[in-house]
């Protein structure tokens, strides 16, 4: 069969679609870029929030018309979160789609498609798989590696668990080998993905592994980066600061969503450190590596949040200065804990708090960028763009944060030292003085 592959949602839904792809390859089909030349096509979905539910709904209705109008003997299966979530509506709402599939395990998933099953939702989510074969569904010079799934943790806005399961983490080895493909492959940067990296092994190692799995990758072969996404910040220890640190090949960049400052909030989200303990942890990662990159993530609108605890929020942001941000409206999942919750904070108040604290943002990431003016840089090349070079470095993490524009010539999927002219909030100028 040809197969086409279309992903939503967050990258570990793109690093399962390569698995997908690198198996169903193995067994023999081909894997297409478009729907024209496609037999079959593979809808990954996401459920995570009301904006990510209704863009997967709207996608599978833009198949289904396609399907309907133009290519009637086209097979359109679905699967991933918004199945495990909602599979038996869908099902029956929308009996055009070929294939519902849920969270399950590529292999099986395979096997599934293989013998033409229509529906199959595991009681128990399927989030974790071997290493076997990949496929890259585009040309970037980087690559997202799922090192674990599902959640334990009890954030009262986060419906994760429920279609996601609980915790489990991939074996080191397993890892390994894929980071070895990976990087064999010519990819300049390994990106590490979890619902919390933060707690990677604790399941089948009794500990935190995260710090022995960046050790082991480091000492990989060739010329890498190495990423690491979704810190929790209640579980950040100083053995993760400090091995982030001090490995050559890990950037400094630390991603660690901590969805609130006001410690009433903070503890009807159901999280742990108050506002105080969470400066502190910034301050130690500041002290550790003085040129550290911070993001973060910030709810606005969560329910009971009054204008006094917005202004805590911004005053925390103010205070830290952190060099990226980024900041969601509250969603209201039904399940969830604050779902329950009588004192909604209208949407218009959300959206109203949520422009202010990204203005004042704006003139933090301006004041934070200001600081590689003049200053040379090791940046990934990886696009062209209206007669400019289009970098990266480790500073930004891709599709999320910045790049930065370049005069000059160099190979796209190569590393170039740069140096830096001009900047405004996010992006940044430059020069490619030679590749490297």
């Amino acid at each position: 069969m040809r197969i086409g592959i279309k992903v939503l949602g967050c990258p570990k839904n793109e690093a399962d679609c390569e698995i997908l792809a690198g198996l169903l390859k193995k067994r023999g089909h081909e894997i297409v870029k478009s729907v024209e030349n496609a037999d079959v096509v593979i809808l990954d979905t996401c459920a995570f929030i009301e904006d990510a539910k209704r863009e997967s709904i709207s996608e599978i209705f833009e198949f289904v018309n396609y399907k309907m109008s133009v290519k009637r003997d086209l097979k359109l299966i679905v699967k991933g979160c918004l199945v495990q979530r909602y599979g038996k509506i869908l099902r029956k709402e929308i009996p055009e789609v070929d294939g519902w599939f849920g969270v399950i395990e590529p292999e099986r998933l395979v096997d599934a498609l293989e013998r033409g099953e229509k529906f199959l939702v595991p009681a128990t989510p399927e989030v974790i798989y071997s290493f076997s074969h990949r496929c890259s569904l585009d040309d970037k010079p980087y690559s997202y590696i799922k090192i674990s799934d599902g959640c334990d943790r009890n954030c009262t806005f986060c419906s994760i668990p429920s279609f996601k399961g609980g915790f489990r983490s991939r074996r080191i080895d397993d890892i390994l080998k894929e980071a070895e493909y990976l990087i064999e492959s010519g990819k300049k940067e390994i990106i590490l993905v979890a619902q919390d990296t933060t707690g990677y092994g604790t399941d089948i190692y009794g500990k935190q592994a995260l710090p022995e799995l960046l050790r082991k990758l480091n000492s990989l072969d060739g010329k890498f980066w190495i990423r690491v996404m979704y810190l929790h910040p209640d579980f950040i220890t100083q053995d993760i600061i400090e091995t982030m640190c001090s490995l050559e090949k890990v950037v400094k960049y630390f991603d660690i969503p901590i969805q609130h400052a006001s410690d009433r909030i903070l503890k009807r989200m159901g999280r742990i450190k108050k506002s105080k303990e969470l400066m502190k942890l910034f301050e130690e990662i500041r002290k550790v590596c003085p040129d550290a990159v911070l993001r973060t993530g910030v709810i606005v609108g969560f329910p009971g949040e009054k204008e006094e605890d917005f202004e805590k929020l911004v005053e925390f942001i103010t205070n830290v200065r952190f060099d990226k941000l980024g900041v969601f409206t509250y969603s209201d999942e039904e399940g969830t804990a604050a779902y329950r919750f009588n004192d909604k904070v209208s949407k218009e108040v959300a959206l109203e708090r949520k422009e202010r604290l990204l203005l004042e943002q704006a003139n933090i990431s301006f004041e934070r960028l200001s600081r590689f003016l003049g200053k040379e840089l090791v940046a990934i090349l990886e696009d062209r763009e209206n007669g400019f070079i289009i970098g990266r470095a480790w500073t930004d993490a891709p599709e999320i944060d910045g790049v930065i524009y370049l005069r000059g010539e160099g190979g796209i999927g190569d590393f170039a030292r740069v140096r830096i002219e001009e900047h405004d909030e996010y992006d940044m100028k430059g020069v490619i003085l030679c590749q490297t």
